[in-house]
């Protein structure tokens, strides 16, 4: 895959049933479906939340929610596609929302990895984040999750005393 096969915007409405479906078949799964069609719609809607989607040639390669707060946001969902997985999809998907918290001056991202997830695991800590608790039952009382977080305080201080901007 080349970078200018790969496009990342904002999802739209009508993708709603789409990213449901991934996140029931990739996330979600042997777990009751939370994240149905109506509940990704209402994120899409919503001013604090950003769905970003990722395609290649027109199918949706993954997608990714995160909440924004104050001081912190949360990484509700983050799913690649079997067939674009390793190729830095999901990479790219999180540095573009960790970009807006950035510009928004948000110091931390955190979000709950499934405990048998263990290259989840590993794809975040490459990516600087490192575990915070150990969430028994997390998921619906089915299965532990592990929170993770990441600091951006220091990318943000980099980022304003560099000039550099977003």
């Amino acid at each position: 895959m080349t970078s200018s096969e790969l496009t990342l915007r904002l999802a739209r409405p009508a993708e709603a049933t789409a990213i449901a479906g991934l996140s029931r078949d990739l996330i979600e799964y042997g777990l009751p479906w939370r994240w149905t069609p109506m509940r990704v719609a209402a994120s899409i809607r919503a001013a604090e939340v950003n769905v970003l989607v990722a395609r290649i040639h027109g199918k949706i390669a993954g997608f990714a929610i995160m909440r924004y707060g104050e001081d912190d946001a949360h990484l509700d969902l983050l799913a690649v596609a079997p067939p674009y997985r390793r190729s830095g999809v999901g990479r790219q998907l999180l540095e573009w929302l960790e970009k807006c918290a950035i510009v928004a001056g948000i110091i931390s991202v955190a979000l709950e990895v499934r405990v048998g997830n263990e290259g989840a695991q590993r794809f975040y800590e490459r990516l600087g984040y490192h575990t915070l608790a150990h969430l028994p039952g997390y998921y619906q009382g089915v299965e532990a999750a592990l929170r993770m977080g990441r600091d951006l305080s220091c990318r943000l201080s980099d980022h304003r005393i560099q000039g550099t901007q977003y």
